[in-house]
């Protein structure tokens, strides 16, 4: 092991910043479903957070939601449109499924309000464009919620590779999944969830490796997809497997600037426990990245620089980084608060997550005409 190269990536110490409470921010809450859940436990250990509104389309459960979570006084409406005429809000949480995600974010924004939406972006490229052309409009802080950016192990393979120690990045294989893990609700149909397992998962695995090397455009990609598992009784609910019409398998060859490949797979449910680790390949050095069971938006283990050193083969452990205790989605929604307050940048920007949205979408078109395609982005 080098030790030069080893203390490069030793943790750094990070400092808590001390919330203003002085002013409290007004917030509603789009769609009360189970990813709401953590975005209310976040709200309320912030003293500067008054959540005032909410919204969901089923009669009744966004009351059912504050009651249980001990949030009083807070006006329910039927929708995103009626709570965003009547509230004077200055943020809002977008919680509903995928298909949804375009048109609560567009209209929030055209109200004047800033938006920390859920991840996926959205479904299609088309839609992210628009979400973004909202935005810039608007002039409102809009944060994709990809909470792994703040984990110190993720924030140690950009620094990593930004450091330079890998040399030219030319080749990228990354994904991961659950041999089971099929979710159930409106993640398995396309009138809700638009895509499976590339939306849910494959977001954050595309983020990991993306974020690291800059976010390049994606150029070409070759794109397969299947729900070999989510369809058969065998493996899935009979109910949910008779509704299944999204992707619980997907992989793909990308091609990005910077003439850079892109190797991705990711699951739902496989006969495997891992379609292997993430490698990022350089000129210099090589970096794997150790998967993890159910792909949860960490690392598996300590991670290995692969390099020579005067004519030798050298490996070099990183060591594994902790966290906060107060939790990665906590962090999420507090970088979000903090730029609103501050007027500062979006923690996860649009024009990153955009090329993200591109390739999950070119991923789709691509396995449905069953050939490579161009992966067209249109000017915002």
């Amino acid at each position: 092991m080098s030790d030069a190269v080893l203390n490069q990536f030793t943790q750094a110490v990070e400092e808590e910043n001390k919330i203003d409470a002085s002013k409290k921010l007004k917030v509603g809450i789009i769609g009360t479903g189970w990813i709401a859940e953590a975005h209310i436990e976040s709200y309320k250990q912030m003293p500067d957070v008054e959540i005032v509104a909410g919204a969901d389309l089923i009669p009744g459960k966004a009351e059912k939601f504050f009651k249980k979570y001990g949030v009083e006084g807070v006006r329910c409406y039927p929708d995103h449109k009626a709570m965003l005429d009547a509230e004077e809000l200055d943020a809002v949480s977008v919680c509903t499924y995928n298909a949804t995600h375009a048109e609560c974010t567009i209209y929030a924004l055209e109200k004047g309000v800033n938006v920390l939406l859920e991840k996926p972006m959205c479904v299609t490229t088309e839609e992210a464009v628009e979400i973004m052309r909202a935005e810039k409009k608007s002039g409102k802080i809009l944060s994709i919620g990809f909470q792994p950016r703040l984990d110190n192990n993720m924030k140690m393979v950009k620094q990593i590779v930004q450091s330079g120690e890998l040399g030219q990045i030319y080749y990228i294989q990354t994904g991961g999944g659950r041999r089971r893990g099929i979710p159930n609700s409106t993640f398995i149909e396309k009138k809700t969830a638009g895509i499976g397992a590339l939306g849910d998962i494959g977001c954050y695995s595309l983020d990991m490796v993306l974020n690291a090397i800059g976010y390049p455009k994606p150029l070409t990609v070759s794109g397969y997809k299947s729900n070999y598992f989510g369809t058969n009784p065998l493996y899935n609910n009979p109910k949910d497997a008779a509704r299944f019409d999204v992707d619980d398998f997907a992989a793909a060859f990308i091609r990005l600037e910077g003439d850079i490949v892109l190797d991705f797979r990711i699951a739902w449910a496989m006969h495997v426990d891992t379609p292997g680790d993430t490698i990022i390949m350089g000129t210099k050095g090589a970096l794997r990245i150790p998967s993890t069971d159910c792909w949860n938006g960490s690392i598996g283990g300590p991670m290995t620089i692969y390099h020579d050193m005067a004519g030798n083969h050298v490996e070099t452990k990183i060591p594994m980084c902790s966290n906060p205790p107060c939790g990665l989605f906590y962090q999420k929604i507090r970088s979000f608060l903090d730029a609103v307050k501050e007027g500062g940048k979006a923690p996860v920007p649009t024009s990153q997550i955009l090329y993200n949205q591109a390739i999950l979408d070119g991923i789709v078109k691509s396995a449905e005409c069953g050939r490579e395609i161009e992966i067209q982005i249109p000017e915002i």
